[in-house]
């Protein structure tokens, strides 16, 4: 059974997921944001930049939101550096994560093509003459 490599990169973004997920969401009581989580982090090879993905509760606020993190990256990168033990803390880059809005849509779409389907094989089907099967 081969063995799993994890890479550095992997830890890294791991670790700082779950420390942006606390200082997002002490940030958006504290800034009286529109509430967003961070769902993940991707890490460069070299640790220098981090694109931080954020989904909101409401998709019509998400520009809102991610426009307020990113004036306030520096600020969580400071945060981010006495937190975490780094020589380096990477440059955050906040992105909207519309997989979420996605799926959901996906789902919609999925259960109207079945309500439909449902719908048509509730419909009594017509013989040559026009008439329905039940009717003698």
């Amino acid at each position: 059974m081969p063995s799993k490599s994890f890479h550095r990169t992997d830890r890294v973004s791991a670790q700082l997921r779950r420390e942006l997920g606390t200082l997002v969401h002490e940030a958006v009581r504290e800034h009286n944001l529109p509430s967003v989580s961070v769902s993940d982090v991707e890490v460069t090879r070299d640790l220098a930049h981090a694109k931080v993905f954020v989904t909101a509760l409401q998709a019509e606020r998400s520009v809102e939101a991610v426009k307020a993190l990113k004036e306030l990256s520096r600020e969580l990168r400071f945060q981010l550096g006495r937190a975490m033990k780094l020589r380096h803390v990477p440059e955050l880059h906040f992105h909207y994560d519309d997989s979420v809005d996605r799926g959901e849509r996906i789902e919609h779409l999925l259960r109207d093509a079945a309500s439909a389907e449902a719908g048509d094989d509730s419909a009594p089907a017509a013989d040559e003459d026009g008439q329905g099967k039940d009717t003698p």
